[in-house]
């Protein structure tokens, strides 16, 4: 009778995908780098895939000593990484291009609508207040209005 061998690949494969989807969400959407496109976090999903398939290899191999359970483990637990990998895929990719587009914002060199809002100190600043004031004695040409779209 063998020793039986504990598949390992597959259960850090597994747990890799976990964490690399989670990852994202915790640490690097914190980071531009990584927040814009998540070049890390698809390189832990390659290497899960790697290990999930080298473990879903071993769990069919012959020298199993229970090999329909084996077979029936791996198999879940291989689907249940690429399902975690799929899902963010989903996320981040797709999920993403279905948010509303900003039709309505103003264009590059289109003139900005009034409005006044309150600024760090709770006081109101308005834009015409703004291109009406004066720096080192000369008059305000522009203002630069930069507008975030999430991500804070």
């Amino acid at each position: 009778m063998g020793i039986r061998k504990f598949n390992w690949q597959l259960w850090v494969g597994l747990l890799l995908s976990f964490v690399a989807f989670f990852s994202y969400f915790a640490v690097f959407v914190m980071i531009p780098m990584t927040r814009d496109f998540p070049w890390v976090n698809l390189l832990l999903f390659a290497l899960s895939l790697v290990l999930l398939f080298i473990g879903l290899r071993r769990a069919f191999s012959a020298d199993r000593p229970h090999p329909t359970r084996s077979k029936i483990v791996g198999s879940i637990v291989t689907a249940f990484g690429v399902l975690v990998m799929g899902l963010f895929v989903f996320t981040i990719f797709v999920f993403a291009r279905l948010l509303p587009s900003s039709s309505n914002a103003p264009h590059v060199g289109q003139k900005a609508p009034a409005f006044t809002l309150p600024d760090t100190n709770n006081n109101p600043v308005s834009l015409s207040g703004l291109l009406s004031s004066q720096v080192g004695g000369k008059p305000t040409t522009g203002v630069l209005l930069i507008f975030y779209r999430g991500y804070w």
